[in-house]
């Protein structure tokens, strides 16, 4: 994978709540989906998708960030007070999804794809 889910931040305030994630190899991130679900009781993922967020056609260089912010915004790419950059995605939700417990972020690599109408 060229993507790795760093940290989830600020959880349980959907205007400040992001996943944290650094690219580790260049790469465009239409490739790239990320999903919150929680855990079972006996500590496995569940299969359960609550929220899922398909990244926009965006080139990203390694060493890069990128923030996926639960709240509105505009997107854009900003660079830090260390000089490096970071783009920064608004899921548009109304409401905190991550809590400080109980949930994960599932980061998935959908390169290729395949749907049909019902």
């Amino acid at each position: 994978m060229d993507l790795k889910v760093l940290s989830i931040k600020e959880q349980g305030d959907a205007s400040k709540e992001y996943v944290w994630i650094e690219v580790l190899s260049d790469c465009n991130l239409n490739s790239y989906a990320l999903a919150d679900t929680t855990y079972y009781d006996n500590g496995s993922i569940s299969n359960e998708l609550r929220h899922f967020y398909w990244f926009p056609n965006t080139d990203v260089r390694k060493g890069e960030r990128v923030s996926l912010r639960t709240g509105n915004g505009k997107n854009t790419t900003v660079v830090n007070d260390n000089g490096q950059t970071v783009h920064r995605f608004y899921w548009g939700l109304g409401r905190a999804i991550w809590n400080d417990s109980g949930d994960a972020a599932v980061l998935f690599n959908i390169a290729d794809w395949n749907t049909t109408r019902a």
